[in-house]
């Protein structure tokens, strides 16, 4: 006993220096700036450095949705594919194919110039986009090297660390070409919200792994890829499913069957940014730009007219997760809308619930002969933007894209799908109430939705299949 008491003060030696390395470890676990030294003659020399001790999480980046744009292969009705931004078609800039040194500018990458990439070298990842402190760099940093430059990427590279809301939100608020123009939930507003505006990020302090959780670099979370997949869905239930006492009223409990949460918790979009909800490209080069009341770019020579709203209101639709999505060469019908995407999902499917969609609309070029939307080519010298030359735009395009160009052009109506997931109010202050959408509440179109009428109502509910409410 008396040789135990003399080792204690030994022990608790040896547990303070435990900790205290540990603490010391910790705090310096994303310190680069006594380990990076520079200087940089280009960004990929960042990249270089972080290879040193970094291989292991290139490999694994590398394998990611994220950095191909492509999804694993997957059954679809039409046999095997892969789908992705490098290969889908949406009505904002169209796609991808030719247009490479654009949307390069948004792929966590240095050299995405054209069809010839390679995604197989890790010295071509971009890693200080995601990881440097937001205020230290841009992708703008792969431009001419300069001493300043150098500089400022020295400074990034030793600012590295925890991804955070602002890495993300450098090319996701900004997708579609400006603040919230093509999600309408995610915008920079959600830097500085408070618990009215976003009860999660302004109220509870999350960063997006907080829902986003990552592994492997492999982000949680279902983008158009996953959704023609049907897979890496993440749900407010993930840390909200209480069961049937999700709610203290036991009324709202009865809708969970049926309604998911994002419907009543988040009753608009663009409430301080407004977003873009219809573009025709067919008025693109005929006249000089125009900007409304507020500032706002609403007619571009280089782009064409676009409606831009703040506080909108979703549209409400059946949904299990999967969509189906319009492929490169499908035929159109002029005379029709073309969905790009297809919800899955109705009122006779169990695992479909009412989500809210911000609904995109567009006026889009496609070849009137050959029947398919054409993939035009916007960027450089010899594309859209600088000639205004729509057939020559559709021949380097459809070249890229590997398909035939007839020579014949029109424009199509084309609708889009989004969904909606971010910026939810204060719940109590904010959710939707019953009247909303029941009674004389003009939400939801009950008989759109597939049923008589109003659910609450006699004879609301009453048809052969039905099992919501």
């Amino acid at each position: 006993m008396k040789k135990l008491f003399l080792l204690l003060p030994l022990v608790f030696l040896a547990i303070t220096l435990i900790f205290t390395f540990n603490s010391l470890t910790q705090s310096t676990e994303s310190d680069h700036s006594d380990r990076i030294e520079g200087p940089f003659k280009s960004p990929s020399d960042v990249t270089k450095a972080c290879l040193i001790c970094h291989e292991d999480q290139a490999a694994s980046f590398m394998k990611t949705q994220h950095w191909n744009w492509l999804s694993d292969e997957f059954e679809t009705p039409k046999g095997k594919m892969r789908f992705g931004k490098r290969n889908m078609i949406n009505n904002f800039c169209t796609s991808v194919a030719s247009n490479e040194v654009k949307c390069g500018t948004c792929h966590p990458s240095y050299g995405f110039k054209d069809a010839n990439f390679d995604f197989t070298n890790p010295e071509n990842i971009d890693c200080l986009v995601c990881h440097a402190a937001y205020d230290t760099y841009s992708k703008s940093c792969e431009g001419d090297m300069t001493s300043e430059i150098s500089d400022k990427l020295l400074k990034a590279a030793q600012s590295v660390g925890k991804t955070k809301t602002s890495n993300c939100g450098f090319c996701h608020y900004n997708g579609g070409g400006g603040d919230n123009v093509k999600h309408g939930d995610l915008y920079s507003a959600i830097e500085k919200a408070t618990p009215d505006t976003d009860v999660h990020i302004g109220g509870k302090k999350f960063t997006c792994t907080s829902c986003h959780k990552t592994e492997n670099h492999k982000i949680t979370g279902a983008g158009h890829s996953e959704m023609a997949e049907g897979t890496n869905h993440i749900a407010c239930t993930d840390c909200h499913d209480k069961g049937n006492e999700t709610h203290k009223n036991k009324l709202y409990n009865k809708h969970l069957n049926s309604i998911a949460c994002q419907t009543c918790h988040i009753p608009e979009i663009a409430n301080e940014v407004p977003t873009m909800t219809y573009w025709d490209w067919s008025q693109a080069g005929k006249k000089e730009d125009e900007r409304n009341a507020e500032g706002y770019i609403v007619y571009s020579k280089q782009k064409g007219a676009y409606t831009l709203e703040k506080n909108v209101t979703p549209v409400y639709r059946w949904y299990n997760g999967s969509a189906e999505y319009y492929q490169i060469g499908d035929k159109v019908n002029p005379n029709e809308i073309v969905h790009l995407n297809k919800l899955n999902g109705d009122i006779r499917d169990a695992k479909a619930k009412l989500y809210p969609f911000k609904l995109m609309k567009g006026k889009q070029i496609f070849d009137s002969k050959n029947n398919y939307l054409i993939l035009p080519h916007y960027t450089g010298e010899d594309g859209y933007w600088k000639t205004f030359d729509w057939n020559k735009s559709a021949e380097i395009g459809m070249k890229a894209a590997g398909l035939e160009y007839s020579g014949e052009y029109g424009f199509i109506e084309t609708e889009m799908y989004y969904t909606i997931n971010h910026m939810v109010p204060n719940p109590k202050k904010n959710a939707l109430k019953c009247q909303d959408c029941h009674n004389k509440g003009t939400r939801i179109d009950w008989e759109a939705m597939g049923f008589p009428g109003d659910p609450i109502k006699k004879g609301g509910r009453e048809k052969n299949g039905l099992v919501k409410f």
